[in-house]
């Protein structure tokens, strides 16, 4: 019992009481359940990869983004885990592919530029035919700092047609208040204004 609560509080943000009430729940459930419950899991390490070229989640060798010919693989979002890339797919407003960093660099938790994916990415885009790289990092001082890098990066490759670079808006979300925005975010709204056409 002891060694299943250890086990299920070391999940992120599963503290001991909610883990010992998980595992008592497990503990009333049928074995049959019990055992679809592990199985899954087991299933998943197992049987999910990640894709070759973009490192999104796959149960194949490329993902189904990369692998479609219906996507656009001149435009490539660069993001920072898989669920950012469902969240994304999830607004049915981007047709291009991913390119999943697996971080953000970070001197902090001692994550630097070889820890995530930016070398891989930069490989893609000497392959030619990309026109466009969307940064869609966090809008924290380690997702500047990594939309820095990669920007410099892409800077130094000298490529005969080097694409685009470019970031997600920022400003005021819809519903908001103005007295409640924090002032950098009200500050790059002002800037980055967009004409009105009523």
């Amino acid at each position: 019992m002891e060694q299943a609560v250890n086990q299920m509080a070391s999940l992120p943000g599963i503290g001991r009481k909610t883990a010992l009430r998980l595992v008592l729940h497990l503990l009333r459930q049928p074995e049959q359940e019990v055992q679809a419950f592990s199985g899954a899991f087991t299933r998943l390490k197992n049987e999910v990869v990640y894709c070759r070229e973009c490192h999104n989640i796959s149960d194949s060798e490329l993902c189904p983004i990369c692998g479609s010919t219906r996507r656009d693989h001149a435009t490539i979002c660069v993001v920072e885990n898989v669920q950012d890339v469902m969240s994304i797919e999830n607004t049915g407003q981007y047709s291009g592919v991913y390119h999943v960093l697996g971080g953000i660099i970070s001197p902090m938790d001692g994550v630097g530029p070889k820890d995530i994916e930016i070398d891989s990415l930069l490989e893609r885009v000497k392959r030619g035919n990309v026109e466009e790289i969307i940064l869609a990092l966090p809008t924290t001082m380690e997702g500047d700092t990594t939309n820095f890098y990669i920007y410099r990066r892409l800077q130094n490759l000298e490529l005969p047609n080097p694409p685009k670079v470019s970031q997600l808006a920022r400003g005021v979300a819809i519903g908001n208040e103005l007295e409640y925005t924090d002032e950098i975010t009200l500050g790059r709204s002002i800037v980055n204004r967009t004409d009105f056409n009523g």
